[in-house]
């Protein structure tokens, strides 16, 4: 979600951007922001904060991957110099 000050500072902004509106600019922010709220709803966005803990979460899965894909690699060069040792009982 975007920061509300930021929403009103960009509804400010794009409020004070309208030629000869003065008299409207408090009604127009409303307007601007109520838009703009609205459309960044709709987009689905995340806070900075939530989008580094996710990729943090992803940093550590993809480095438990690679150990995992490591770990295989390595029954597998076991099993092939072996062949015995995939049957129980060996």
């Amino acid at each position: 979600m975007l920061d509300p000050k930021r929403l009103d500072e960009l509804s400010q902004r794009l409020a004070g951007a309208v030629p000869g509106a003065r008299e409207m600019r408090s009604e127009l922010e409303r307007s601007f922001r109520a838009l703009l709220s609205s459309t960044f709803e709709k987009l689905d966005l995340v806070s900075r904060e939530e989008f580094d803990v996710q990729a943090q979460v992803l940093a550590r899965t993809r480095a438990r991957l690679e150990e995992l894909e490591r770990q295989v690699a390595l029954l597998e060069r076991r099993l092939q110099d072996d062949p015995g040792a995939a049957t129980p009982g060996h």
